[in-house]
């Protein structure tokens, strides 16, 4: 599912199908007739996207706990990989069985709180799992405005934008200030984002004691990547 809306944002496909569709169509990644029929993924499919000037080869594996060999295979030549986390019920024992496996191949990532848009969605409680069940030094660079049915966007705490998603699959992105009563809990959460960043980060960590107040977005976005690289952080993000 996730694959599928890649290769749609990217252009690499031009419409979007479920992964259990009703048109009968199926996602790009799920080629064989079994799954399909299942609605799951069996066996790992590789691709690429080209994302501004990043070219980004995706490996789709399997979710499913009886093909988790498939993931080990795809871990090993991995440079990052992204654990998709539901809002509702947060890390869930998969999540725990993959997360162990990517530990074991040093592989860095970045945690995506998915579903925001359900019912009983917590973007914050699932972020603390990442710590309590997991381990992780989780840092949130990203806040919902708004969840459940009440879920409309999200804002960026590096650039202190918000972010809205137009169009019937939310194509087109709107870039508008943070609305005035979020701001100062944007405010405040963008000040625990950068002492997260810091607490992982020498270089970081150096300007945030001299004056934090200079600490510029490139500064930020350069401290994110080295943490992320050296599997000292988890950046958390949020979406629908």
């Amino acid at each position: 599912t996730l694959s599928e809306r890649i290769l749609f944002y990217t252009g690499k496909i031009h419409e979007i199908h479920e992964v259990r569709g009703k048109d009968g169509v199926g996602a790009v990644m799920d080629s064989m007739d079994l799954e399909r029929e299942k609605g799951i993924t069996i066996q790992s499919a590789a691709t690429y996207a080209m994302w501004g000037d990043f070219n980004i080869n995706l490996i789709d594996t399997p979710g499913h706990v009886d093909f988790t060999i498939e993931v080990e295979r795809a871990l090993r030549v991995l440079d990052g990989a992204i654990l998709v986390l539901c809002s509702v019920s947060g890390v869930q024992s998969q999540s725990i069985t993959v997360d162990r496996q990517m530990k074991r191949y040093k592989v860095p990532r970045i945690a995506f709180i998915n579903k925001m848009d359900r019912s009983g969605a917590n973007y914050d409680r699932v972020a603390a799992q990442l710590k309590e069940k997991l381990g992780h030094h989780a840092v949130k660079l990203q806040y919902p405005i708004g969840a459940e049915d009440r879920f409309q966007g999200l804002i960026d705490l590096l650039s202190m934008k918000a972010f809205y998603f137009d169009g019937e699959n939310g194509e087109n992105i709107r870039e508008e200030a943070i609305p005035a009563d979020m701001l100062d809990e944007a405010k405040l959460r963008r000040d625990e984002m950068i002492e997260g960043i810091a607490n992982v980060d020498d270089e970081l960590g150096e300007v945030f004691l001299m004056d934090p107040g200079s600490i510029t977005e490139e500064q930020l976005r350069a401290a994110v990547r080295r943490a992320t690289i050296a599997l000292k952080m988890t950046p958390v993000m949020c979406g629908s």
